[in-house]
């Protein structure tokens, strides 16, 4: 189902829509955003400027740094008494980045949301259980109004107690679930310890994950996990840009699909600024064009991705974004040669002796790089030689993906630590 028919308009009527919304976004915050308008001076440019798309590279960068340096209102374009709601990020790697949001800008939210989910095979006859961690995370909320929009029940079961969370599902007869891949795996895990099987025993038919990269070898252990029925799309967005609603999977699982009419998005050279053209990957940059509360232009994402804008079979005319291939602050430099988590993740889950629980540890002897990859057996063995025979397989393949050499060592069965909310896999010690 189309939610809305604005999904389908020609590329030249969006970019129309795109152009006027722009114009406006960036006459109102350099009046009202002091931050904004020392960037814009500093670069030597005026709203005026702005005649056409091509001319939004002419704007500056915004970063999450420069949230924090205007902790925790300065990139606010409306004062606090028409904020109806604040979120924030953890902070756990400095200040958090707060975002607020005006009656229009919920109304706006639940709007984009209702779109993906739809576009993800929710329907107002399912039943969702939301397994997102409600708080200043905007994950639980974002996907809560949008669902109850267009008419699903809701159960905010949230995270934790996951035998809890089994017994709803079957109890209340979920539908669909939202969570991350890691923990929606975890879920699946604490069913069978309980002598539930998630495919035979529930009634789960759709999985809208979000929050962490869905690489498609992941798509296949959800599968192995829930049933190969399950429907797993996958969504995208961050608190800065507004919460989860950006994009998201049709169901042509061929990337996803950008709203457009809220969101520009360019693809730039991480390491340069410079504007790729269309196809070529690169980093994400997004421009809020309907935001009031904090619009954000030009905000760079770090996520690593490409923009495919060929009309898509289900209809749709908006752009898509590829799946993510990563983040840029996620790739490991490892003597000399770039490492993405997903590139690992890839080779493991190639592996049916393994499961899809691993840990990535970097060290450093000396002025050398060490690369340690954790991973679970899928089953239980005694055997050494079968053990050797597994490691050297995976070494090998790794070898051959990355370039390098990396160590793998084989834990027991449910030994490595499991994740309600994103999973940290990546352990960086060089530093210490």
């Amino acid at each position: 189902m189309i939610w809305s028919k604005v999904e389908t308009l020609p590329r030249s009527e969006i970019e129309k829509i795109q152009l006027e919304r722009l114009q406006e976004t960036v006459n109102r915050v350099y009046e009202k955003v002091e931050p904004y308008r020392k960037k814009m001076d500093d670069a030597g440019v005026k709203p005026a400027d702005i005649k056409s798309l091509k001319d939004l590279a002419k704007l500056p960068f915004v970063t999450k740094q420069d949230m924090r340096d205007n902790y925790p209102f300065g990139l606010f374009a409306v004062p606090r008494s028409e904020l109806v709601r604040i979120h924030a990020s953890s902070g756990t790697t400095g200040k958090p980045t707060v975002v607020g949001y005006t009656a229009k800008d919920l109304e706006t939210w639940t709007e984009c949301v209702a779109r993906i989910a739809c576009m993800g095979g929710a329907t107002k006859d399912d039943v969702a259980q939301i397994c997102f961690g409600y708080g200043m995370f905007t994950g639980a909320l974002g996907l809560h109004y949008g669902l109850e929009k267009i008419g699903a029940t809701i159960i905010p079961s949230s995270t934790g107690n996951s035998e809890k969370q089994i017994m709803y599902m079957k109890d209340f007869g979920t539908t669909l679930l939202v969570a991350t891949p890691s923990y929606a795996l975890r879920l699946a895990e604490v069913a069978h310890e309980i002598g539930v099987d998630p495919a035979k025993d529930l009634n789960v038919k759709i999985g809208l994950v979000g929050s962490e990269l869905l690489t498609e070898a992941m798509r296949e252990e959800m599968h192995k996990a829930w049933g190969k029925d399950m429907l797993v799309t996958s969504n995208y967005g961050m608190s800065e840009l507004m919460g989860p609603g950006v994009s998201g999977e049709c169901l042509e699982l061929d990337g996803m699909h950008i709203n457009e009419d809220f969101f520009i998005p360019e693809i730039i050279n991480p390491e340069t600024g410079e504007v790729l053209p269309a196809g070529e990957k690169g980093e994400l940059v997004i421009t809020c064009i309907m935001k009031e509360g904090i619009p954000l232009i030009r905000y760079r994402t770090k996520d690593i991705t490409r923009l495919i804008y060929e009309p898509c079979k289900c209809g749709r005319t908006f752009c898509r974004m590829e799946n993510l291939s990563g983040r840029s602050d996620d790739m490991l430099k490892i003597r000399g040669v770039n490492v993405f988590p997903s590139q690992i993740e890839e080779v493991i889950l190639s592996f049916n002796e393994l499961g899809p629980h691993y840990e990535i540890i970097v060290t450093r002897d000396g002025y050398t790089d060490k690369l340690e990859i954790r991973v679970e057996l899928a089953h239980t063995t005694d055997s050494f030689g079968e053990l050797e025979r597994i490691s050297n397989a995976v070494r090998n393949k790794l070898r051959i993906i990355l370039g390098l050499d990396a160590k793998v060592k084989l834990e027991s069965p449910n030994t490595l630590q499991r994740f309600e909310g994103k999973a940290k896999r990546i352990k960086d010690l060089r530093s210490k």
